[in-house]
């Protein structure tokens, strides 16, 4: 699967541990930035991520910024994107199952490491559902 990631400088550290974990699992990773924790402007990155989308260069997409907020108010402004804050596994499980969400965001200063990666895994295995409700649930929207 390829995976395009993007941060702010309150997720850069999480970032690169999500990275390091897609790429054990054999993903493929377009890195979109940012580079460091020098104080950047998170709508720069998640506009990266949302073109790797809607571009169809990249299957689904991570958002990571302090709190994941900021992050999915952005990608969410976006045409084609269905973004999901998500700070817990069942959370991750149904926003693929139930709204066939395209990016996962998250916060790094509200989930750690281990959870993180928890959720990032459950948010690539869980496919859509597929259900007639859901499908007519989104397009009323999209």
């Amino acid at each position: 699967m390829i995976i395009s990631i993007a941060c702010d400088h309150g997720g850069y550290e999480l970032k690169l541990e999500v990275i390091e974990h897609l790429n054990s699992l054999g993903h493929t990773v377009i890195d979109n930035g940012c580079e460091g924790t020098a104080s950047c402007d998170y709508p720069i990155y998640a506009k990266s991520v949302t073109d790797d989308i809607n571009e169809k260069k990249a299957d689904l997409g991570i958002l990571i910024c302090g709190t994941g907020i900021g992050m999915s108010m952005a990608a969410n402004k976006v045409e084609g994107i269905r973004a999901a804050l998500c700070h817990d596994v069942f959370s991750a499980k149904a926003t693929r199952e139930h709204n066939n969400a395209n990016i996962l965001c998250m916060g790094a200063r509200v989930v750690g490491p281990g959870l993180a990666l928890m959720i990032v895994d459950t948010f690539l295995e869980t496919p859509f559902s597929n259900e007639e409700r859901h499908i007519r649930r989104i397009s009323m929207y999209s």
